[in-house]
């Protein structure tokens, strides 16, 4: 049986894309015109190097986006101002490799808004503009492949945009999951697989929620797989996709929750394919955490074959490697060969050179072809 191929969803922007989106995303006048010719431009080659590199079931790589949690200020009400970044856990005591990280990725340059006012859709424009982009690259460069779209989960939006007007993390969850449900059944609708983002479900854990012990970490957890499955209700579940990190950037991770912790919470959420890191080397050892767990007849891993923090170009032989190990458990059929994390989470932020992504991506159909 032929392994099919995927990524977690964002992609390299280009530094005329990346300007324009953080040109919007602070409320600086854009052509609109010149962004829609470019955002399709690079859809549409974003389509067509996926094809080249072999991806079975490829994504729009978040290319209008600014970035795949805090998008959503565009399309909702009730967020505004900008709250300064808290360190990640891990790298709070390590100021100097914080330096060193921002001059090799960037500076994240976009805005961090919090919730300040009752959360509401304030226009689909944006969600259905993705849609007929991706479906437009679709028909030129990739008709008969399978398509993604990502979307922020409700718990995400909470991890990166704080609460500072609900009384109650669950009443502020139960606004998102309202303001929403419409993008995720439109991307349904027009066709797509629907990828829920939910980091919030492991890496929160030492960032966005990093205020929490341990135990409290993992009942809110809880409450937000039970807001996603609230949300995604009328969506069957093999429509849906979701991934889980402990952070895309390459630091000690030596504070990240551990898997068994909240593995139980990410199998109870209702998508059937759930994308996860395994080339991590603070989480590749997981895998045998995957094997001795109670696994739903239904569920299909996508582990994480390549590293999404390294330009290493991974041989095809060790992903040949990672692959079988959940092959041998769980079988061809209900593996898919993935990434650990996007290649470009927020618009002019990164390490990954992008001819080095379409490299690790043709590297990993190379490496799933050679399981036998």
């Amino acid at each position: 049986m032929r392994i099919l191929t995927t990524h977690v969803g964002s992609l390299p922007r280009g530094d005329e894309l990346a300007r324009l989106l953080l040109d919007k995303d602070h409320g600086k006048p854009v052509d609109d015109a010149l962004f829609e010719q470019v955002v399709q431009a690079a859809i549409d080659d974003a389509v067509r190097k996926q094809a080249e590199a072999g991806v079975d079931i490829m994504s729009d790589g978040e290319l209008g986006k600014v970035g795949y949690a805090t998008y959503i200020t565009e399309r909702l009400e009730g967020f505004g101002g900008h709250v300064d970044r808290t360190p990640a856990k891990d790298l709070a005591d390590f100021p100097e490799l914080r330096k060193k990280l921002t001059a090799i990725m960037g500076s994240q340059e976009f805005v961090r808004a919090a919730c300040v006012g009752p959360v509401k859709l304030r226009t689909m424009e944006p969600c259905h503009a993705d849609i007929r982009r991706f479906k437009t690259a679709m028909e030129r460069h990739g008709k008969g492949a399978r398509g993604f779209m990502n979307a922020a989960s409700p718990g995400l939006v909470t991890a990166f945009q704080p609460n500072q007007h609900y009384p109650t993390h669950e009443a502020y969850l139960a606004a998102l999951v309202d303001a929403m449900r419409p993008e995720y059944e439109a991307i349904v609708a027009a066709g797509f697989d629907l990828q829920l983002d939910c980091p919030d479900l492991a890496m929160a854990a030492h960032t966005g929620f990093q205020h929490l012990s341990e135990a409290e970490f993992v009942e809110r957890s809880w409450q937000h797989v039970e807001a996603l499955n609230e949300a995604t209700k009328n969506i069957p579940r093999e429509k849906l996709r979701m991934h889980i990190c402990w952070g895309n950037y390459e630091g000690p991770h030596h504070c990240d929750i551990a898997l068994e912790k909240v593995l139980d919470v990410v199998l109870a959420a209702r998508p059937s394919t759930i994308l996860f890191e395994a080339a991590n080397p603070r989480h590749e050892h997981e895998w045998e955490v995957w094997k001795n767990a109670p696994l739903p007849e239904d569920k299909i891993l996508a582990p994480g074959l390549i590293d999404s923090c390294s330009n290493y170009v991974e041989h095809p032989e060790l992903i040949r490697q990672r692959l079988e190990r959940f092959v041998s458990f769980r079988g061809a059929e209900r593996v898919v060969a993935s990434t650990d994390c996007g290649f470009g989470t927020f618009a002019n932020y990164g390490k990954i050179d992008p001819a080095v992504t379409w490299m690790k991506l043709a590297a990993l159909r190379q490496g799933a072809d050679r399981v036998e």
